[in-house]
């Protein structure tokens, strides 16, 4: 994959994008910019987290892993935000794994430096204070969601977030992986995207999904979807 230096003048991240232009440029000497690839890990659970990464177009899913090996997907980051948030509160170790679900560039920054720029108490610290408590409704929202809407809003509600987040319609995920993510099983994933399919919301073919009609699939959805929007 190549790489378009110009993205250190207009950083697509956004919440690298929203930092004053003399505090960005204080940084800019200690981001690196990366090629994320599939599926590729950029933290693992238990380990400490030397290296935060601010996603391009990537997309990065965040798990936590049961003692059976099985998977739940908690999260996922793109260019809205950042991996690696234990370091910003006071610990390096994390309970959950950080994997690449969708190749793209990312600005990578030691733990370090991301840590000290932080206790500045500048407008990093308050774009990243915000950043968290987004994730922390979007968590809360998600439970409910997962206990009381029905497999088909889940599934529209995933895609239509994976898209927005990728700033694309379309984008590769397998069924096993939204199997995992969704907490269900891959059989139950056939059947939902088959009715999504059929009914021209979306076009799902070897891994590859295309949404055709986001206007149907988003009133499929639940009101979930709404409601992180405005997270």
């Amino acid at each position: 994959m190549s790489l378009d230096e110009n993205i250190f003048q207009q950083p697509s991240n956004k919440l690298l994008a929203a930092l004053p232009a003399s505090e960005y440029q204080r940084l800019v000497p200690h981001l690196k910019l990366v090629s994320l690839e599939v599926p590729q890990i950029l933290h693992e659970a238990g380990e400490p987290i030397t290296q935060v990464y601010f996603p391009d177009k990537s997309m990065i899913s965040v798990v936590t892993t049961m003692e059976d090996g099985s998977t739940a997907e908690v999260g996922i980051v793109s260019s809205e935000g950042m991996t690696g948030i234990p370091v910003i509160l006071g610990n390096r170790i994390t309970t959950t794994t950080s994997f690449v679900k969708i190749s793209g560039a990312a600005m990578q920054m030691n733990a370090d430096v991301l840590r000290a720029e932080f206790n500045r108490g500048e407008a990093l610290q308050s774009l990243l204070l915000s950043y968290i408590q987004a994730i922390y409704s979007e968590l809360t929202q998600a439970a409910a969601c997962n206990r009381l809407h029905t497999l088909d809003e889940r599934l529209a509600r995933w895609l239509l977030t994976v898209s927005d987040r990728v700033e694309s319609e379309d984008f590769d995920l397998t069924q096993e992986f939204i199997s995992q993510m969704l907490g269900v099983r891959r059989s139950g994933v056939t059947v939902a995207a088959s009715s999504l399919s059929q009914a021209g919301m979306i076009s799902y073919k070897r891994g590859h999904i295309s949404i055709l009609n986001r206007e149907d699939l988003s009133a499929t959805s639940c009101e979930c979807y709404r409601v992180i929007q405005n997270f």
